[in-house]
């Protein structure tokens, strides 16, 4: 397959940057896959296509503070005049971290993505504010690198650093998102239901549900499970970012981690129909199936689904609307089918939905 047939075009003003101020006014473009056919609904229509026997399946994933602004150590900001704006960030020596998962159980070594990244050397030393520093040891397989943190005034040992990362980090919010994250994104962000602190990224299809939402699910005779898999560059990388060429066979993917615990699977495992929310989710869920079936679990997972891939436990999907040439707009290509769900996004289009994270959702079932 070509990449170039998971595109579709979107103006710009379609992509929402910033979240509705009531969770659940959502719109949500229901997609039937037996019929062809779709219809326009809100997101708190939600409760009325489940069933007794259902289990909707959300990622616990919480976000933390994973963007990080500092500079090169030894580099001083210098003025730049009439230069070239586009030098700016190598002339000052300004740095940004995008923190993606971290390789030690203590959390102090982290793959990271860095921007600007060519001029990053192994051995070269990030300065952040609060006394924490970061140092480049390695250049990883697509492009990020992996950093040692410490704080620069004795080298030492910087404790915890999520504290830190709470203190001076920022909301890693999508670069289609033109605007400085504020406070208020800090929680809006984030799912009601986020527990496992990991993600680099919100599992974005959760953020339209409220504790109202929830209930009124669970009062249709919905079970509710939750899975853990900490959103990374295996998420939202573009596929034609990894240098690969444009056909999709034979890209892969960055791996990502996840968790089921054994009660959640147990829920999963008599459900009738499982409803996952978000294609992390699905990646999850789809990941255990391969690895010995819904069970108590834990691992790594670089699974790629795109059409042709055979799903062995999902039975519908609710997700947001994605991006041109991505794995996640290939995963929802592999369950509506293509022509459906690229006519279905065209009708979106047509009907002013909002986009990508902050934007509207859509049920497949």
């Amino acid at each position: 397959m070509d990449l170039a047939e998971f595109d579709y075009t979107l103006p710009e003003e379609l992509i929402a940057q910033t979240p509705l101020a009531d969770r659940a006014a959502s719109r949500m473009l229901v997609v039937d896959r037996a019929r062809g056919s779709w219809e326009d609904r809100q997101f708190r229509d939600l409760p009325a296509f489940l069933r007794p026997g259902d289990c909707l399946v959300l990622n616990d994933s919480r976000v933390f503070p994973a963007r990080l602004f500092g500079h090169r150590a030894g580099v001083h900001a210098l003025p730049i005049g009439k230069k070239n704006p586009a030098r700016h960030a190598y002339l000052t020596g300004e740095v940004e971290v995008l923190l993606l998962r971290p390789v030690d159980s203590a959390a102090k070594e982290w793959e990271a993505l860095v921007h600007p990244g060519k001029k990053m050397r192994v051995g070269e030393r990030v300065r952040f504010a609060d006394g924490l520093e970061a140092e480049v040891i390695a250049r990883r397989e697509f492009g990020e690198r992996t950093l040692r943190f410490h704080t620069h005034a004795h080298l030492g040992d910087v404790g915890d650093v999520y504290e830190e990362f709470e203190k001076i980090g920022h909301v890693p919010l999508p670069p289609y998102i033109k605007r400085r994250d504020e406070a208020a994104d800090r929680e809006r962000y984030q799912t009601v239901f986020a527990r496992e602190k990991g993600s680099a990224a919100a599992p974005t299809a959760g953020l339209h549900f409220t504790p109202q939402v929830l209930d009124a699910c669970r009062a249709c005779g919905a079970e509710i499970a939750f899975v853990t898999l900490h959103v990374g560059l295996g998420t939202f990388q573009p596929i034609h970012c990894q240098s690969r060429g444009e056909r999709v066979e034979g890209h892969r993917l960055h791996s990502e981690h996840y968790c089921i615990t054994a009660d959640n699977a147990a829920r999963m495992t008599v459900a009738r129909r499982l409803v996952a929310v978000g294609t992390t989710s699905v990646r999850t869920i789809e990941s255990a199936m391969r690895g010995g079936g819904l069970r108590e679990s834990s691992g790594e997972t670089d699974l790629f689904i795109y059409p042709g891939f055979e799903f062995c436990a999902i039975g519908a999907m609710l997700t947001n609307f994605h991006l041109p040439r991505t794995s996640l707009l290939l995963l929802v290509c592999a369950f509506a089918g293509k022509d459906l769900a690229l006519a279905a996004y065209r009708h979106a289009v047509e009907q002013r939905y909002r986009f990508y994270s902050y934007g509207d959702c859509m049920l497949i079932r």
